[in-house]
């Protein structure tokens, strides 16, 4: 009966990939990988593969975060794992975004893993003085501090040295019609 039962729902291999905060601190990531890995254990799966792949920028702001720290989990089990997984990572403060693709069906639960393959590990948070740009500076529409102040003729595109008054002119045409007898 067992071996029908086992047969209906094979195992299958699944990644997800999950999104910190960017100032997440050592004792919570290392809190979120012990509950991942607790998770898939408990429900008769095994994780093949956890990777840190550090902090980034978000496409677009989630929860006001502008960067995250990107998680990749590998593991292999049964449908109602994901739904575990997911349900966890849903509950946890710390985690901005998620999502689970199914990558193989009818894998075998005997793979060989690495212990070091399955280690999570946690990424450091940046210095505090590495400010980031705004957008207005990344448009360049306020000045930057490391780069040297612009001509103004540079970025008014009807500014030309051979313009058609020269300043002489401009002021001699200012006088005639500005000033009341």
């Amino acid at each position: 009966m067992s071996e029908a039962s086992t047969a209906a729902h094979p195992d299958r291999e699944y990644e997800t990939i999950f999104i910190l905060k960017p100032d997440v601190s050592k004792e919570s990531s290392e809190g979120i990988g012990t509950r991942l890995a607790d998770v898939v254990s408990k429900q008769g799966g095994k994780l093949t593969r956890v990777e840190n792949w550090g902090r980034r920028k978000l496409a677009y702001p989630v929860a006001k975060q502008k960067r995250g720290v990107y998680v990749y989990l590998k593991y292999i089990g049964r449908g109602g794992l994901v739904a575990e997984v997911e349900r966890n990572l849903r509950m946890l403060d710390d985690v901005l975004k998620y999502q689970t693709v199914k990558v193989a069906e009818e894998v075998p639960l005997d793979v060989a893993v690495a212990p070091e393959d399955v280690k999570f590990e946690h990424v450091e948070a940046p210095p505090e003085d590495a400010a980031e740009d705004s957008r207005a500076r990344e448009l360049g529409l306020e000045d930057r501090p490391d780069r040297p102040e612009e001509d103004h003729r540079r970025r008014d595109p009807y500014a030309d040295e051979s313009d058609e008054y020269g300043e002489a002119e401009v002021a001699a045409q200012n006088d005639m019609g500005g000033e009341d007898d």
